[in-house]
């Protein structure tokens, strides 16, 4: 499938109202499983409604899939294909792809409904078709792209990236090259995107990410976890809380687990996600033959109450991702007041090592060890005064009511400025 790339015409701009804004997010799918760009614009959402602006979503998903009946924000579900046929085809390119006829006519005859367009992610229709309207729409618009420009994509997958090279001439290229503002989470997520595909001229802004505070009964949340999970009784836990992906280190984590289970035998690991790429019956085979598969749990994905009383239950937090564009699963462990154990993958490592809210270490055998061994280590005052850094660490950086007013101040500027 070939598309002709966007052309360079100028629009007549749209008059906006920078005072109360109108936002239309365009996003790959609305599946919560699918990690945190989803999770972040609904929270961010909440936000942004105090402050008297409104959303709405476009999506690739099909209308009759499970999560877009109960979304909690308006939303357009723009595909053709149903879910359950999505992954039944999905080795075909286009559906992989999520190439859909209905968003291009789509965008055509409503984007000029809104203020502001914020296109989430790259490397799927949702940008592909973006570029075919947004840039000689006159509506002004950003490109969120969530770390898809890391370096660690090229190294990994080089076949592919030499695909998305072709689609970066094609699509993503004009796509942000004419965008009034391209969003990065954080600073090294910013730095890292620099001349990831060429030509790469874009106008950058770090805009910061987070989550809504926690809500809700502690000790409720805690007594659902545990109802959900009986078979951890009454046992302290580290928790892992992520998508279960090669990307996310989690055999490194099993491995590291192994090491250290003999010198805390009343210490367990919870391994909570969405297994999406199949793994987790290889992991558990790992932990057998380890002789430590009776000490590590796997819920499945955790939601709500469930997911919240594992957080606050939990004795610390570990990602021990390869490549972690933010992580919001970290901002909600420090919105808990829990130390968090990372590796300098994840992009935020800069920050929680300045604040003292968590350990930081390679994204090797070695560091994974370091982490644990460390944590384990600290006194107990020690542990105590890193969570209570977390917590502050969250309230600083990481809370989602001061993020959405820093992206509302970005949106203005680049509306302002105009395009590039």
């Amino acid at each position: 499938m070939v598309f002709k790339p966007a052309t360079e015409e100028r629009p007549i701009p749209k008059a906006v109202d920078l005072g109360t804004l109108k936002i239309l997010h365009i996003i790959g799918t609305a599946d919560p499983r699918s990690g945190g760009p989803i999770e972040g614009l609904i929270r961010s959402s909440e936000a942004l409604a105090k402050l008297g602006h409104f959303r709405e979503i476009a999506t690739l998903d099909h209308p009759d899939d499970p999560w877009v009946k109960d979304f909690p924000l308006p939303i357009f579900a723009l595909g053709r294909i149903p879910i359950h046929e999505r992954r039944r085809l999905d080795w075909l390119p286009w559906v992989h792809y999520g190439y859909t006829s209905g968003l291009v006519p789509w965008l055509k005859d409503h984007a000029r409904d809104y203020d502001v367009v914020i296109v989430n992610g790259l490397w799927n229709y949702s940008a592909g078709g973006a570029s075919r309207v947004l840039p000689r729409s006159g509506v002004p618009y950003f490109v969120f792209t969530h770390g898809m420009l890391d370096p660690w994509f090229r190294k990994e997958y080089p076949i592919k990236t030499a695909f998305k090279q072709v689609s970066w001439w094609l699509n993503e290229g004009p796509l942000l090259r004419n965008a009034n503002g391209v969003l990065f989470t954080c600073e090294e997520e910013r730095l890292l995107a620099r001349n990831a595909f060429w030509p790469y001229r874009v106008r950058e802004f770090a805009v910061g990410y987070g989550t809504s505070d926690v809500a809700g009964h502690r000790e409720a949340q805690v007594a659902a976890f545990r109802e959900q999970l009986s078979a951890l009784g009454q046992r302290g836990f580290l928790l892992f809380l992520s998508r279960i992906h090669q990307k996310k280190g989690c055999d490194l984590l099993v491995d590291a687990f192994a090491e250290i289970a003999s010198s805390v035998p009343d210490l367990d690991l919870v391994m909570a996600g969405p297994d999406q790429s199949g793994w987790v019956s290889e992991l558990k085979h790992r932990a057998e033959a380890a002789g430590i598969g009776h000490r590590i749990h796997w819920p499945g994905m955790l939601e709500g109450d469930q997911k919240w009383g594992a957080f606050h239950d939990c004795e610390a937090f570990v990602l021990p991702s390869h490549q972690e564009n933010f992580g919001i699963v970290v901002a909600e462990a420090l919105a808990c007041g829990k130390p968090v154990l990372i590796t300098d993958k994840v992009n935020i490592w800069r920050e929680i090592k300045e604040d003292g809210a968590g350990l930081v270490a390679s994204d090797d055998a070695a560091g994974i060890l370091s982490l644990l061994s460390g944590y384990l280590a600290l006194s107990p005052d020690q542990r105590q005064s890193m969570a209570e850094a977390g917590r502050q660490s969250f309230l600083k950086r990481f809370d989602i009511e001061q993020n959405a007013q820093t992206l509302l101040d970005v949106l203005r500027t680049g509306i302002s400025h105009g395009r590039p």
